[in-house]
C-alpha cells in the first residue's frame, strides 16, 4: 500500500439552502433537469457495524464478485450517435477539435468517450453500493498537484462529471483505461493484466484497511509523492529514479510565475496574453472592441459572486488581486468544445500573477442514468463533489453562474490554472512502472469512496480474496476491445464525412 499522511483536525458543517432553479439552464442542457439543492436530504442512516457488514454481504449474494467480469454489449448500441448528441451544447467551432483529438489513438478516444461508457455501465447490474462517483476516473485523470500546506500530492484531478452511483463504474473506468493504455505500449496481454489487477487489488486492500480505521482518520488520509517515491525507489533503476526526482523537481516550477513567461508578452510595460490560436485567443480577439468592454464588466461581476463562494480567509486574499487580461482557452480531449477562460489576476505592479481557469460545468454524462444532482448550478455540483472526494483542494476552488452576450446562462468552477499541477506520462511508462501507478490509483480511488461511501459495507462487498480484482480485469479486457470497435468506428464516421474533425490541435 502506498504512504499515507494524516493530520489536523475540524468540524464541516453542512448548511441546507434553498436556491432557484433557472428555467433557461433546463432548456440549454441536456439530461433530466437539476433538482436544486432545496430538495437535499440532511437525513443519514446511521447503522450499526454488524449491519454495514450485512449490507455489504447482501450486495454480493445480489451481484457476485463473479459478476463484475460481465460484459455483453447491447446490439443498439450507438456510441457515435452519443459523442454527437453531447456536443450539441457546445461550443461548434470548438467541437471538430475535440473529434481530431480523440482521433489520435484509442486512448485518446477512450478519455473522451465517458458517456458511451456511462450508457454502458447503466446496462449492467449494480452492486447498489453509491459512493460519490468521480465519473471519468480513467488513469490519465490523476496527478500531483500542490496541497494547501505546499506539499506535493497525488490525487483524483477531474470531476466533470462527479456525480453518486454505484461505486464499480469508477473501478471499471479507471481499469478499462489501463489495459488500453496498456495495448497501446505495446505490452504484452500478460504484463497488461498485471497492472490492471494492481489497480483493483490495491483498491480492495485499501477498502478494507480502510474499513478498520476511523471517520476521521479516512478523512485526513492523503498520499503525499515524495515519501511515496522513497517507498518505491528500492524497485527502481537508478535512471528511472533520476528522471522522477527530476519531474518532481520540475513540478514545483509549474506555477502562475511560470504561466507569467509562458503564456504573456510585455506590450507598453503591461502584460497581455498572447494569441495562440484556437487553443488560447485573449477575449479581444473573440468578440468586438463594443462587446469586450460589456464583457469585462460581466466578469468583474462573476468574479464577485465567486468570490462570495469562497472560503472568507480565501475570499479576503483574492480580494487583494485585480483582473488583468481573460482569453478563451481550450482545454483536454472530453472537455473540449464547453466554455473555457483564463483570468490573469496581478496583486502587485506586474509581478505577483494569478491565472485561475473558469470552466464551464454542463450536466454530467451520468445524470441520465444515475439521476440528476441535488444541485441546480453545475460549477457548485463539480466543487462539491471534488470537495467530498479529493483530499486537498484548491485554495481557489470555486462556482459561479455567468449570463452569456448569447442570453443563455452557463455554469462554471473556478481553479488555479496551474500550482505545481503534473500528469504522469503513461505512454513513456514501463509495465513495472505502470502497476506501481496503478496500485496508487487504486489506493487513491478507494479513499476518496471511503469517504463518500459506506466503507465496512464496500470491504464485506469486496471480500478477502482476489476474486474482485481478477473479475474487474476480465471486465477491463473485454472493454477495451469494445473500445478499439468503436473506435474503429468513429474512424469511418469521420471518413463518411458524418463527424467533422479537425487533426493536430
Amino acid at each position: 500500500m502506498p504512504s499515507i499522511a494524516s493530520g489536523g483536525q475540524g468540524v464541516v458543517m453542512m448548511v441546507t439552502t434553498k436556491a432557484r432553479v433557472d428555467k433557461r439552464t433546463r432548456a440549454r442542457r441536456t439530461g433530466p433537469p437539476a433538482t436544486g439543492r432545496q430538495r437535499r436530504s440532511t437525513h443519514v442512516e446511521h447503522l450499526s457495524r454488524t449491519e454495514r457488514v450485512a449490507k455489504g454481504k447482501a450486495a454480493r449474494t445480489a451481484v457476485p464478485l463473479d459478476a463484475q467480469a460481465a460484459f455483453e454489449p447491447s446490439p443498439a448500441r450507438d456510441p457515435v450517435g452519443l459523442l454527437l448528441d453531447q456536443s450539441r451544447s457546445r461550443v461548434p467551432e470548438l467541437v471538430p477539435i475535440r473529434y481530431g483529438r480523440m482521433l489520435v489513438s484509442p486512448f485518446a478516444f477512450y478519455r473522451g468517450a465517458a458517456l458511451p461508457m456511462a450508457a454502458d455501465l447503466a446496462a449492467m447490474p449494480s452492486s447498489g453500493l453509491t459512493v460519490q462517483l468521480c465519473g471519468d476516473a480513467h488513469a490519465s485523470n490523476f496527478g500531483a498537484f500542490a496541497s494547501p500546506a505546499r506539499r506535493l500530492v497525488f490525487d483524483i484531478n477531474d470531476f466533470d462529471e462527479t456525480l453518486p452511483g454505484p461505486f464499480e463504474w469508477d473501478v471499471k473506468r479507471l481499469a478499462a483505461s489501463l489495459v488500453v493504455a496498456a495495448r497501446e505500449n505495446g505490452y504484452s496481454p500478460k504484463a497488461g493484466r498485471m497492472v490492471t489487477v494492481a489497480a483493483a487489488e490495491s483498491y480492495r486492500t485499501a477498502m478494507r484497511a480502510f474499513a478498520g480505521q476511523t471517520r476521521i482518520e479516512v478523512w485526513y488520509a492523503h498520499l503525499e509523492v515524495e515519501p511515496t517515491l522513497r517507498r518505491y525507489r528500492a524497485q527502481m533503476k537508478p535512471k528511472r529514479i533520476a528522471w522522477v526526482q527530476a519531474a518532481v523537481s520540475k513540478a514545483h516550477t509549474h506555477d502562475s510565475l511560470q504561466e507569467l513567461s509562458k503564456l504573456t508578452t510585455v506590450v507598453d510595460g503591461r502584460h497581455q496574453i498572447v494569441d495562440m490560436p484556437p487553443t488560447i485567443v485573449p477575449v479581444e480577439d473573440v468578440v468586438t472592441d463594443v462587446q469586450a468592454d460589456a464583457l469585462y464588466k460581466e466578469i468583474e461581476t462573476v468574479l464577485a459572486r465567486y468570490r462570495r463562494n469562497l472560503q472568507s480567509d480565501r475570499r479576503r486574499l483574492l480580494e487583494h488581486f485585480r483582473l488583468v487580461q481573460v482569453a478563451r482557452k481550450v482545454v483536454g480531449v472530453g472537455s473540449v468544445g464547453t466554455q473555457a477562460w483564463i483570468l490573469l489576476l496581478d496583486g502587485g505592479d506586474g509581478d505577483e500573477p494569478l491565472f485561475l481557469q473558469a470552466k464551464e460545468a454542463d450536466v454530467s454524462v451520468l445524470a441520465r442514468f444515475c439521476g440528476a444532482s441535488r444541485y441546480s448550478n453545475q460549477g457548485e455540483r463539480v466543487v462539491a463533489g471534488q470537495h467530498l472526494i479529493q483530499a486537498q483542494s484548491d485554495i481557489f476552488l470555486g462556482w459561479t453562474r455567468i449570463e452569456q452576450p448569447d442570453g443563455q446562462p452557463r455554469d462554471y468552477y473556478v481553479r488555479q490554472l496551474r500550482d505545481w499541477k503534473f500528469s504522469v506520462p503513461i505512454e513513456q511508462m514501463r509495465p513495472k512502472g505502470l502497476a506501481d501507478y496503478a496500485e496508487m490509483c487504486g489506493w487513491t480511488l478507494a479513499r476518496a469512496h471511503a469517504r463518500s461511501g459506506d466503507r465496512v459495507a464496500l470491504a464485506s462487498y469486496l471480500g478477502k480474496k482476489k476474486t474482485f480484482a481478477h473479475a474487474i480485469a476480465d471486465f477491463a479486457e473485454s472493454y477495451a476491445d469494445q473500445n478499439d470497435r468503436d473506435y474503429a468506428a468513429f474512424n469511418d464516421a469521420v471518413k463518411e464525412h458524418r463527424v467533422e474533425a479537425e487533426v493536430g490541435v
